[in-house]
């Protein structure tokens, strides 16, 4: 079986933690891909903000150029709306049936699970990985045995963040892969 991170996201945009944090499970905790499944909406989140999801995925896809161990997918843009993680991965599963699918979240999202559709099926069902976020502080003790508690790097850099500074003209080239921000300063979006 091949060991398959999920890691779900607006990804809007991509940035150079998401990135690095992918590579991390990959390198060093025993993944053999990362798949980035551009979400075209969290059921939790503000759909507002969001860049268009064709556009994200673009993104994601300059950014992960070369890496092998990386994929961009739009699995979840044929999926029925809003996109619940219960039902990605059981598609996924359905559909790659070669692949042990593992969910990556973060700890703020861990310590909010409870509120996720079908959370305990997941957590019956799949591997969870959970990556550390700052303030956000987990007991590995409290886990479920089908949770990992990553010890990845802390990444403090959000997406809302890269926007806003975006929407400044403070030129943050260092937090994006370079082939991102070359193409979001030609899209001039902010």
């Amino acid at each position: 079986m091949i060991k398959t991170g999920v890691f779900s996201g607006s990804f809007n945009p991509i940035h150079i933690g998401h990135l690095a944090l992918a590579n991390y499970l990959c390198e060093f905790e025993g993944l053999d891909e990362v798949w980035f499944m551009v979400s075209p909406h969290n059921p939790l989140k503000d759909k507002s903000d969001l860049w268009p999801e064709d556009f994200r995925l673009k993104l994601v896809n300059l950014a992960i150029e070369g890496y092998p161990k990386f994929k961009a997918s739009d699995f979840e843009f044929h999926l029925p709306r809003p996109s619940y993680s219960v039902n990605t991965l059981s598609q996924l599963s359905a559909t790659f049936p070669d692949r042990e699918f593992h969910l990556i979240i973060g700890s703020d999202n861990w310590l909010s699970f409870h509120r996720w559709y079908k959370a305990d099926e997941i957590v019956a069902t799949y591997p969870i990985i959970v990556y550390p976020r700052p303030g956000f502080s987990i007991e590995e003790k409290n886990l479920p045995t089908s949770v990992h508690l990553s010890q990845a790097p802390v990444f403090d850099i959000s997406s809302t963040f890269i926007r806003e500074s975006l929407s400044k003209g403070i030129d943050i080239r260092y937090f994006l892969h370079p082939n991102v921000y070359q193409a979001i300063l030609e899209e001039k979006v902010d």
